[in-house]
């Protein structure tokens, strides 16, 4: 059975699309059938892979709404090993006509059961939100990887992240985990960076990936060219990071929290 993460922080900017991205290409790199579920209405995960939905296929909006079964909004990517299943602007619009859906909060696990089996590892991007989207995503979701930027307001908001997570596990009886806390966009010529990486570090002691994502422009030139780093400059700072990353993930024998 697939390995299901969510990639969540209610916080916009803090490279939850550019790690969804990037983390799935860099798992499927290594043999691995990885599907990546765009649950962001922006659509950005779809768009940085270079993938167009056609016209007239369905999305996760549609899947959500029960119309069509997750098979058929799938997308087989230009690259190998990695499919998708894209969002569109309409998906902001679930948030609404599934309030009066009975288990609302449950579609996307139910949605994704038949093809969960399909796959080594089921990445899912979450909206910059913390509404049914994402408790949709959580609540599919064996674990939650928190991307966290390396600057001033790194912890705004985090809490109440944490806190929602608390009461998954204890409203709904889901053993959700906490795959791991990732630092993002970290620059180590500043003294800020540093001093919030170690804060961040003290705080989430070993929750913390040893990996750490830095700031690097070929990993921000990436997505307006529809390729994830490694496909677009393996030799770059970010693609040997995400490739490390995966790595870990792959490899960690850490308890889950």
């Amino acid at each position: 059975m697939g390995r299901v993460i969510a990639i969540a922080n209610q916080k916009g900017g803090v490279g939850k699309t550019t790690t969804a991205i990037n983390l799935a290409a860099a798992l499927a790199a290594s043999d691995l059938n990885v599907l990546l579920i765009d649950c962001d209405p922006q659509a950005n995960s779809s768009s940085g892979l270079g993938t167009r939905r056609p016209l007239g296929r369905p999305s996760l909006y549609h899947v959500l709404l029960g119309e069509v079964e997750a098979a058929q909004a799938l997308i087989q990517t230009e690259f190998d090993g990695l499919t998708l299943l894209p969002s569109e602007k309409a998906l902001a619009g679930a948030n609404i006509e599934l309030v009066d859906v009975e288990e609302r909060e449950l579609q996307l696990r139910q949605q994704i059961t038949s093809i969960r089996d399909h796959y080594e590892f089921i990445l899912l991007d979450c909206p910059p939100a913390l509404d049914l989207l994402t408790l949709n995503a959580l609540l599919a979701a064996d674990t939650v990887l928190i991307p966290i930027q390396c600057e001033f307001f790194a912890l705004e908001g985090i809490s109440e992240l944490i806190d929602t997570v608390a009461r998954i596990r204890e409203t709904y009886q889901h053993p959700l985990g906490i795959e791991g806390v990732l630092l993002t966009m970290y620059d180590d010529r500043t003294n800020l960076a540093r001093q919030v990486a170690a804060d961040l570090r003290e705080f989430f002691a070993a929750d913390i990936f040893e990996t750490v994502i830095p700031r690097n422009i070929r990993l921000a030139e990436a997505p307006s060219f529809g390729k994830p780093i490694i496909a677009y400059d393996v030799r770059s700072k970010g693609a040997e990071c995400y490739i490390q990353l995966a790595r870990e993930i792959l490899t960690d024998d850490r308890p889950v929290a």
